[in-house]
């Protein structure tokens, strides 16, 4: 009936390829992205260290991303995507090796956090840059609804693996499954077809910061696609309360300042929208007007998380129907996120140049790791402001001021549709 996730792009052996390795491997990754604030805690007893592990990720992730889709577009992106399939792996193999030999260095961990992290920045744009070679236009909506199921199916699945599995394994365990899935990315990219720079890669200006350069002038004079970068850097920095978490977890559900119940479930409740959407995503192909669908998705987003911010205004400090109902208003706004983010993916793959389609993909990697970090830190000053209920609820209006402020002032953006469509 066409309600059910449109699983055509499977049937493109290439893209078949990344997007099984890609269901292998988001676990596996998930279960480092656990791990690695287990050991550092482990090691040192004091949140910092855990906080600095986000300065330490993020660095890598934006100097790297930006580079990384600089190089996608100036050599064959089957190549880049093999030499960062196989950094990805030693980064995992070291990791399993400092905890299987108990070097216990909070340095080293970060450090190889950094690295991992650096390849990770590197295969994200060059992969979403090499998919609109591998599909036609119209199939491009359905390929990044599968992509984005898997990569929140992964952050459901991984954490929750990794619980129960440290009940029996060490931290290292969790390591080595990761390094040991990072075997079928390899053999995936390995099997793809060549992907040769457009053009020749003539005309490009290198492979460092000039070819940056470059992409961001390319930006600025795409007013569609900057704007699919500024309504998720609003949505995400004003919208994102998944730092309240921990505190409204115990002070609205009344959940142990430990963790808890409550906090798993506000903590996994975004993630369970996503994917509920990306498994219910098969009317998305069908949709014209993208940039009215991203506007669309930003404003359920935004009221999601009014709701959220006022069930837990209400919950009193216990647990009951009202932590039900706020975890899903995060589930709705979960599931709007997932069509919001696959109609930007798909603008920015259709819309942009393949010759600066791995740049602009680069910045993509850039926001979308960026912003939810952002927001921690903004969301966690005006807790401590105006409180947990009053900045997550104020938040979520923000979310819905700034995007309609926005478009209003880039009408073209809500006027965009697939390109050579002309129907109304």
């Amino acid at each position: 009936m066409g309600l059910f996730a449109d699983t055509t792009p499977l049937r493109t052996p290439d893209f078949r390829r990344l997007w099984f390795a890609g269901v292998v491997t988001t676990v596996g990754a998930n279960l480092t992205i656990f791990a690695v604030p287990v050991q550092l805690y482990a090691l040192t007893q004091n949140s910092a260290y855990v906080g600095l592990s986000g300065i330490f990720a993020l660095v890598p992730l934006v100097v790297f991303g930006l580079l990384g889709g600089a190089w996608a577009d100036a050599m064959d992106r089957r190549l880049l995507l093999i030499i960062a399939s196989c950094g990805l792996a030693v980064a995992s193999v070291l990791l399993w090796l400092q905890a299987a030999l108990e070097l216990n260095n909070v340095w080293v961990v970060l450090c190889l956090l950094s690295v991992q992290q650096a390849f990770f920045a590197i295969n994200q744009p060059t992969r979403s840059a090499a998919i609109p070679r591998m599909l036609p236009s119209d199939q491009l909506p359905a390929a990044n609804s599968l992509n984005i199921t898997v990569m929140q199916l992964g952050a459901i699945v991984g954490p929750l693996m990794a619980g129960v599995m440290l009940h029996w394994v060490d931290l290292s365990t969790l390591y080595l499954i990761d390094a040991i899935t990072c075997v079928v990315p390899i053999w995936a990219t390995f099997r793809l077809s060549p992907i040769p720079p457009a053009n020749g890669g003539t005309g490009g200006s290198g492979w460092g910061l000039a070819a940056v350069l470059e992409g961001f002038r390319y930006l600025a004079g795409n007013n569609v696609v900057l704007m699919s970068f500024v309504v998720d850097l609003i949505a995400m920095i004003l919208g994102m309360p998944r730092a309240l978490f921990p505190q409204m977890a115990h002070e609205s559900f009344g959940g142990p300042i430990e963790g808890g119940t409550a906090m798993a479930l506000l903590s996994a409740a975004i993630a369970l929208g996503a994917v509920a959407g990306g498994v219910f995503s098969g009317w998305l192909p069908r949709i014209r007007r993208q940039g009215l669908a991203v506007v669309v998705a930003i404003v359920v987003w935004g009221v999601a998380m009014i709701g959220f911010g006022v069930a837990c205004g209400f919950a009193g400090g216990t647990a009951g129907t009202l932590l039900w109902i706020a975890v899903a208003f995060l589930a709705i706004g979960g599931a709007a996120d997932m069509v919001s983010s696959v109609f930007r993916n798909t603008i920015l793959q259709q819309a942009a140049s393949d010759e600066v389609r791995g740049r602009l993909q680069g910045v993509f990697t850039v926001v979308v790791a960026g912003g939810p970090r952002l927001a921690d830190a903004t969301h966690g000053a005006a807790a401590a402001v105006v409180g947990t209920t009053v900045a997550a609820t104020g938040g979520g209006v923000l979310v819905v001021v700034g995007v309609l402020l926005a478009v209003a002032v880039v009408p073209a953006f809500v006027r965009y549709r697939v390109a050579g469509d002309d129907k109304v």
